[in-house]
């Protein structure tokens, strides 16, 4: 893929903008291609220093996802990240954000589920259409405990399996964790590092009798474990 090959021959060469206002600007096309396509699903759009947001329905997100990676006149082929914010006002809902990028246009989309606080913290994932997807809301999992419903394979990625403290980047989340220092001291002592991975003094019947029950149970019916 060449970046900008879309474009049409006598469009500009690429620069980088000066003097961006922070706030205002002109919005991405795709916004308004968006909002003529989809006039219930998305709530408002923003431009902040020259980057389009857009905030659209938590229900109608996977199909507008869809049409901008397939629709010819937007081609957004690249999903460079997904993650969340939330704020300390507990009033402000929690915000999932993806970051899209059309390299045969040179554009850069940001997409927000708004998730009232209450509410269930689920959003659909995005895996059908980008694969890159896969660890990318594994992480926010992890981090946010947001679920992505048919996502194949959500669980944990940086934290370990049994973690059982909660989501680190929660604003609930004590900064010395829910656990006392002795207690996580125990829980680390306790743990067995080569019941994840097979030391050469191991052998491979050994390593997977120390495996968890429910990795045992995955891996006997043949999925693959991705690690």
């Amino acid at each position: 893929m060449v970046a900008g090959s879309a474009l049409p021959s006598d469009a500009p060469a690429p620069a980088t903008a000066k003097s961006v206002p922070q706030l205002g600007g002109t919005p991405n096309p795709s916004a308004a291609a968006l909002q003529a396509r989809f006039p219930t699903a998305v709530r408002s759009i923003g431009v902040v220093w020259g980057e389009t947001t857009v905030i659209v329905d938590r229900g109608e997100l996977l199909e507008v996802v869809q049409w901008l990676h397939d629709d010819a006149s937007q081609r957004y082929d690249f999903l460079s990240d997904v993650t969340a914010v939330e704020f300390r006002d507990l009033e402000l809902p929690i915000e999932v954000v993806w970051h899209l990028r059309s390299l045969p246009y040179r554009r850069f989309l940001r997409l927000k589920v708004l998730l009232e606080k209450g509410s269930p913290l689920e959003v659909p994932s995005v895996w059908s259409v980008y694969k890159a997807a896969d660890w990318l809301e594994r992480e926010c999992y992890d981090m946010f405990g947001i679920r992505f419903t048919g996502h194949p394979d959500l669980r944990r990625l940086l934290m370990w399996e049994q973690y059982r403290e909660g989501y680190p980047l929660r604003k609930d989340f004590p900064l010395r964790g829910r656990f006392s220092r002795s207690e996580q001291l125990r829980q680390a002592l306790a743990a067995n590092p080569e019941a994840r991975y097979s030391k050469e003094e191991l052998s491979i019947a050994q390593a997977f009798e120390d495996l968890p029950d429910d990795m045992r149970r995955r891996l006997s019916a043949g999925e693959k474990t991705g690690e």
